[in-house]
Formats: structure tokens, sequence, C-alpha cells
């Protein structure tokens, strides 16, 4: 028989109950601290107050004392109880209301004449008082130098009385703890609310459905700023899934024509013997050819996205001079400045000036002028055409993979789509741009990357 644990109540999650948990421990702590003070100060302020009262009424009582006369006492309306006691404790002459019996058996001595006490007889209110001893020189004069003493004092005020103060005052402490604990729970929920929300709405959140957002409430503080993080985030992830589906079913339609026709020419030769394997190998070979070619770009696509290249100082214009130098067909123009320098991968770099010359002979009618140039803080690559440009509803769409226009299909049939979409990631990757701007005539791709300073 397995004996189960003691299950203890973890320590609450919630911030709102942490915060109030803390700020109740705190509370009740500096009320305890303010109540123990506050008694101690009104306790002092009191029993000063009395005990300088009633000094004043036995030091005055004392100095009319003359030879072989003591005057009647003189007790006040808040010091009403007076006597003159001797030294065997019996009342010499008392006030009205103090009674023939002592009101102390405190004595003081000739060093320490006054002494303020409190007296507490059994089942009678304590009184607070102060014990006076006749001076010897008048002791001597009135009764022979015998001890007399002088107790001046009064009732113990209800304030003072048992614990009735500490229990005010601890009550008065309890309900400002209490007060302070429900204004943080209350302040602490009304702050926490919004994160709430937003945290049911993430929860509602899926991959089927990124449009949902979470509430932004107004105001400029740090729950409204996470708020619109929050949103731009879900923004991002949402234009990044789209891509990701689109891309994903352009790749598919575009893998799918090539592997249809490599099936269908592999299956004719399995169905028909009389068919040369040879020849209906050699038939499937571009169809085979041309997945590769789409599969390579691809990998260079993902690659670049996913994989931090290597920089090195390049001299564009030398690279430019240098790819122009190497293509063949419609004449192309290179113009450049010199020490126009950056820094990127070599290779990467190139193989954009490639693709821009490669694409602006397939649809130029006689020369492609390309320069390299400094423009402030920006390197300028620049191919012109002559040929027929594109349209500005176009600009945009040509950078996406797997996009091909009319006149790109009909002088490329065998394209894949993907260079100008690869040329556009390597120049942002380089912290760059590329795009289509006006020209009078043909299309005028511009390059610009940051310039290598230093």
């Amino acid at each position: 028989m397995s004996i189960r644990p003691a299950t203890f109540l973890p320590f609450p999650h919630s911030i709102q109950a942490r915060v109030t948990l803390t700020v109740a421990a705190v509370s009740v702590l500096v009320a305890a601290v303010i109540g123990v003070g506050l008694c101690l100060l009104i306790r002092h302020r009191v029993e000063a107050e009395i005990y300088r009262e009633t000094r004043r009424v036995a030091t005055e009582w004392i100095g009319l004392m003359e030879r072989g006369q003591v005057p009647p006492p003189a007790p006040t309306a808040r010091v009403p109880l007076v006597q003159l006691v001797d030294s065997r404790g019996r009342v010499v002459t008392a006030g009205p209301m103090a009674g023939d019996r002592p009101l102390s058996t405190v004595r003081p001595t000739e060093e320490n004449r006054f002494l303020d006490v409190t007296e507490c007889p059994e089942s009678e209110r304590c009184v607070m008082l102060t014990a006076a001893r006749v001076p010897s020189l008048q002791s001597w004069e009135l009764w022979r130098g015998e001890p007399h003493f002088v107790y001046a004092g009064t009732d113990q005020p209800p304030a003072l009385r048992g614990r009735r103060l500490e229990f005010l005052i601890g009550a008065g402490g309890v309900l400002l703890a209490a007060l302070w604990t429900w204004t943080t729970w209350r302040a602490t929920g009304r702050i926490l609310r919004p994160i709430n929300a937003i945290r049911q709405r993430m929860s509602e959140i899926n991959a089927n459905d990124l449009s949902l957002r979470v509430p932004q409430p107004s105001g400029r503080d740090e729950i409204a700023r996470l708020a619109r993080a929050a949103n731009q985030t879900l923004s991002r992830l949402e234009s990044a899934v789209t891509r990701q589906r689109e891309f994903a079913a352009v790749v598919s339609h575009e893998l799918k024509s090539p592997l249809t026709g490599l099936r269908t020419g592999l299956e004719e030769a399995l169905l028909y013997p009389e068919i040369d394997a040879r020849q209906a190998i050699a038939r499937s070979l571009p169809a085979a050819e041309r997945m590769q070619q789409i599969i390579d770009e691809l990998l260079a696509f993902a690659r670049l996205r996913n994989t931090p290249c290597s920089s090195e100082p390049v001299d564009l214009g030398a690279l430019v001079r240098a790819e122009a130098a190497r293509t063949t067909g419609v004449q192309v123009r290179a113009r450049t400045e010199p020490d126009v320098r950056v820094l990127g991968n070599r290779v990467q770099l190139a193989s954009i000036v490639t693709n821009l010359l490669v694409n602006a002979q397939r649809h130029a009618s006689g020369l492609v002028d390309v320069s390299a140039e400094r423009a402030g803080a920006q390197a300028l690559v620049v191919v012109l055409d002559d040929g027929d440009g594109v349209g500005k509803e176009d600009r945009e769409r040509i950078f996406e993979p797997f996009t091909r226009l009319e006149a790109g299909r009909r002088l490329d049939p065998d394209g894949s789509g993907l260079g100008l979409a690869l040329c556009r990631a390597i120049a942002v990757a380089h912290e760059g741009s590329l795009c289509v701007e006006d020209s009078p005539r043909g299309a005028r791709f511009v390059l610009r990357l940051p310039l290598l300073t230093g």
C-alpha cells in the first residue's frame, strides 16, 4: 500500500497574485513598523505632558512651604491628586481627592529628588504621579530633618490603560494594509487585463488562420507597444507563410510538367518493347535537365536565405568589366568609375551582373550599356538595353519566383523564372536593392549596394 505524499499549495503563478502577496507582506511590515513607532510616540508624548504638569504642581507646593507652616495643597484640574507623606508612610496632608492612603511607596533620594512613576493598585485604576522629596533644608526647618515626600498625580488617561492604544493602532494598521492589498489587486488586474486579452487571442491563432490580430490598447505604454509588436510579428508571419505556400504551389507546378514528361517517356518505353530504349532515354534527358536546373536554382535560393555568405572587398568596376568581356552575342558596352568598392561575396555579385547582362542581351535590339559608379554612399550598377522595356505594372512582379512574362517565355522557353528573384535575394542579403527604373527606351535595371568605407 503506497502512501501519497502531502500535497502543498504551490506558490501562485499569476503575476497579479504574486504582486498582491508581495505588497500585502510589505504592507503588513510597514504598518507594523509605523504602528509600533506611532504607539511609542503617543505614549511618550502623553506621559511627558502629564509628568511635566505633575512635577510643576509638586515643585510649586514645595516652594510655598515656609518655616513652621505647610500651606494646604493646591490641586489643579489636570493634577487633582496631591499628598504630603512622612518617612513612615503616613499622609500628613492631602487634597480632597487624594484620600488618606499614600499614592505611592516610592521614596526619592537626595541625589534624585524627583521620580515619575505609574502606580496600579489592585482592583483600582492606575495613577500617573511625580514623587518629589522635600529638600533637606526645609525638612530641618519644618520637621527637624525627617524626610517628607510630595506626591502629585492624576488618573491614567483611558488611551493609555491596558492595551487600548495598541489595539486601536493595530486595527488601523490592519485596515491600512488591507486597503493597500485590495488597491494593488484591483490595479494589477486592470493593468494585466489587456495582457490576458492578448494571451487569449494568441491561443486562438493557428497555422490555418493567421489573419487574427491581438487587441491593441490605446496609449504608448509597454503593453500597447507589446500589442503593436505582436501584431507586426503576426503580419510578417502571415506574409511569410503566404509566400511560402505560394512558393510551394509554384514549385509543384513548375516541377510537375517536366516530371510528367519524364514519366510518360519512361512508361512508353516499358509498355512498347518496339521503342528503342536509348531513344526513349535521350528524349527524357531534356526533362531531367529541366528538373535539375530548377532544383539547383531552388537550392541556391534556399542556401542564400539560410546560410550567411563570406564577404570580402570587391571592386565592382573591375567585376563589371570582367563579366561584360565574357558575354557573347549582342554588344555590351561597359563604363566604370575607379575605386567603386563594396563588401560582399564576389561569386554572388558576379552572378547578379551576369544574369542582368544575359537578360538584357535577350531583350535588346542591338546594344546593352552597363556602368558602375558612385552615388553618395552607394555603389550603382546600371544595366540598360535598347529593347521594348518592362511595363510599370510588371516591374515588381518579374522579381517574384517563377514569374515569366510573355516576352520572356517567347525568347527563352527553357527558363525557370528564378534568375531575377535570385538576383534580388542576393542584393538584399548584401543590404542593397535591385529594381527597374524609368528609361527613355528599353529596361533599366539598377543595383544599389553600400560603398565600402575606411
